[in-house]
């Protein structure tokens, strides 16, 4: 008799995993999936060029009502799950509806940080996470004329250009003096600021949002000095945060985010945790290849197969067209790395990497990320660099080895 599986949450992690699933063992489990979304489930990170225009939503689904059905799942959209009761094995809806589960997972994914300043309550504050986000700027943009975004790490430029090509002009706000600072090392954040100028994003850096101003709607973001900027629509970027709120209330352990081990157990039997909600020896994901790693692990995971999730290296690139940047490991300098630079001022090419041991720590490419999976790959695979560490800056093609 199939086991009875059931997913909270269809997003891309959740839907990896039931085509690692399905794959393994197709007749296995009897599987109903909860989503509070209606759209059953997309690409996320494709959701910065809708904003663009640049594609449609169509173009972004991944696994459509269709899919479900054909694949004999039970597909809750617009559904939320209110509480687990661990004891009795069963979660209950928003609708008050029980249903009963052998195996759960626990893939709520994250939630943004919405600062507790003054004035975050009013209309015209939208945060960058979903469909929904995305529909209701590009409404404001058609009625609105200046957009203010707070944050200038990957999510907020990537709203910035968006609703720029929307026809608004956009200001990013930005605390530091470095946009994407956890990526990028100063020489990389300034060539990516002046490129995002040159086409037509203005910035504020070094600046403290205190307040968002207006009676009936946002007119206006204050700042720490006492300044303002007109503002019809705040996008809101300043981070994410796991989304623990069900785990934690059901009484599994949760610090950062849902304490899971190399299988993606969480404390409790029986119960799962997947993809930007878990914690894993101490570390939270926010992009995509770590869910799908683990995905993977947790799909042979139920079907008895051997598998360890070990912690993922991290990439990113930035999804605005017409910029090439990359960054992997840990590009910043220490007494015990060597840093190699290369620079071309005319072309705006700037690479870096950071050596340890012979072996590639860390990079940060801007303006030619041709070789950027080559050296993703030695950073993987902790490849001995020794033979070609004095051309390793010119790229794949420059090496004899």
């Amino acid at each position: 008799m199939a086991r009875k599986l059931i997913l909270i949450g269809s997003g891309m992690a959740g839907n990896r995993f039931l085509d690692h699933l399905l794959q393994l063992a197709p007749q296995a489990f009897d599987i109903r999936v909860f989503n509070k979304e209606s759209a059953a489930g997309y690409n996320r990170i494709m959701l910065s060029p809708v904003l663009a225009g640049e594609k449609s939503f169509q173009d972004i689904v991944t696994h459509n009502a269709t899919w479900f059905m054909n694949h004999g799942i039970h597909l809750h959209s617009s559904t939320t799950i209110k509480s687990i009761d661990t004891q009795q094995k069963t979660v209950t809806s928003d609708l008050g509806q029980i249903y009963p589960y052998d195996d759960l997972i626990i893939a709520t994914g994250s939630k943004p940080v919405i600062l507790p300043i003054p004035g975050s309550e009013l209309p015209g504050l939208v945060s960058f996470r979903d469909i929904r986000d995305v529909n209701r700027m590009i409404a404001l943009s058609k009625q609105y004329q200046h957009a203010v975004v707070i944050g200038g790490g990957l999510l907020g430029l990537e709203a910035a250009y968006g609703l720029q090509k929307q026809g608004m002009k956009v200001t990013v706000v930005h605390r530091g003096p470095i946009l994407m600072s956890q990526q990028m090392d100063a020489e990389a954040g300034h060539l990516l600021q002046q490129s995002l100028a040159a086409r037509g994003l203005e910035f504020c850096m070094n600046q403290q949002t205190s307040a968002f101003l207006g009676s009936d709607r946002i007119t206006a973001v204050q700042f720490s000095d006492g300044s303002e900027l007109k503002a019809d629509l705040v996008v809101m970027a300043a981070g994410i945060q796991p989304n623990t709120d069900l785990a934690k209330q059901s009484g599994l352990a949760v610090q950062r985010g849902v304490l899971v081990d190399d299988q993606l157990k969480t404390s409790v039997p029986n119960i799962y945790a997947l993809g930007e909600c878990t914690e894993h020896r101490g570390q939270v994901y926010g992009l995509v290849a770590p869910l799908f790693e683990q995905a993977e692990v947790l799909a042979k995971t139920l079907v008895g197969e051997a598998a360890s999730y070990q912690g993922s290296l991290t990439a990113t690139q930035l999804k605005v067209t017409g910029i090439e940047l990359f960054s992997a490991g840990d590009f910043k300098e220490s007494p015990n790395s060597a840093t190699l630079i290369y620079r071309d001022s005319a072309k705006g090419i700037y690479r870096k990497m950071v050596v340890k041991d012979n072996q590639l720590v860390g990079t940060v490419l801007f303006g030619d990320t041709t070789d950027a999976q080559w050296y993703f790959g030695l950073l993987q695979q902790q490849t001995d660099i020794s033979k070609f560490r004095d051309t390793l800056v010119f790229g794949q093609g420059y090496q004899s080895y």
